[in-house]
């Protein structure tokens, strides 16, 4: 550590997504760092276990590394501790995890845990052990219990499920924000703008992309959020078995965006993608597709 932590009261998690329910846990911290005039900190770990220890069973991540600890910081957590993930630390028992990385690296005096929470060799840790060593050792153990919003439990895997399925809306309600996607706009075919709706063309930097189909949502372009519809697939009335593509056409809007990195936000599903019998019926659905976007937008005073 570059200094000592000032009575920490630290978070423990992977933290994907940093949705609703990490965004809780992140506000018990926040609360117990003022009350004991410490620090609010995050321990989390890169890559996420899962790639390390079962790498073929690992998720597609919500948010990219650096987004997460953007996204800690804005819940107005002060320091964000990165334990490197690797083979030596996961040999670790849980015993030697507590005493290395919670008392001897950071001091803490207090820690925030989710009720699912597991650490150590074989995951062997469970947060009423974490609560047994926190007394011997002389630090407190909060385990936040699970939480829903809107009738939903909050989990990362609830939103990469929704996501998958193209429920944009409801990932939206468990992240408490739009599902987003960012990355540098890349030249594509060109076909947008030659039948007249020219789109940019996202290279991704995520790993988690919606489920096919055509999207209304936002382009984040610096401080704007551009109103935007939002094709995810593989264009298939022009070719088969094509690669990906994730396009926006920016209502209103055609400036030269190459090479720029936006951010994609996904508000809700329009349709499914489909192959249409030619570029006339393809130029009309598009036409009624933007302006079902619009029309979603005003009815929720986006527009």
């Amino acid at each position: 550590m570059p200094r000592r932590l000032r009575n920490p009261v630290v978070a423990i998690g992977n933290f994907d997504g940093v949705h609703r329910g990490h965004q809780a846990i992140f506000g018990l911290v926040r609360e117990q760092a003022t009350a004991q005039a410490g620090e609010s900190v995050v321990l989390t770990f890169e890559p996420h276990p899962v790639k390390v220890l079962a790498p073929e069973m690992a998720p597609a991540l919500i948010t990219t590394y650096s987004r997460k600890l953007e996204l800690i910081a804005e819940r107005g957590i002060e320091v964000a501790v990165v334990q490197p993930f690797d083979q030596a630390l996961a040999a670790m028992s849980a015993d030697q995890f507590i005493q290395e990385a919670l008392v001897r690296a950071l001091g803490a005096r207090a820690v925030v845990v989710g009720y699912n929470f597991s650490f150590g060799h074989g995951r062997a840790g469970t947060p009423e052990m974490l609560r047994a060593a926190g007394a011997e050792l002389g630090f407190a153990v909060t385990v936040v219990t699970p939480l829903s919003f809107d009738g939903l439990v909050t989990s990362s895997t609830k939103v990469r499920e929704f996501v998958l399925d193209g429920r944009v809306d409801a990932a939206t309600r468990v992240l408490g924000r739009e599902f987003e996607l960012s990355g540098t706009i890349v030249r594509g075919a060109g076909r947008g703008r030659k039948i007249g709706v020219p789109t940019a063309n996202l290279q991704p930097e995520g790993e988690l992309v919606p489920r096919g189909g055509v999207y209304v949502g936002h382009v984040r372009r610096g401080g704007a959020r551009l109103p935007a519809v939002i094709n995810v697939g593989i264009n298939p009335t022009f070719v088969d078995g094509g690669a990906q593509t994730i396009e926006a056409h920016i209502l209103d809007f055609d400036d030269d965006l190459y090479g720029e990195r936006l951010t994609f936000e996904f508000h809700q599903r329009l349709r499914s993608e489909q192959r249409f019998s030619g570029v006339a019926e393809l130029v009309a659905q598009i036409r009624t597709d933007i302006e079902q976007g619009r029309d979603v937008l005003r009815r929720q005073g986006e527009l």
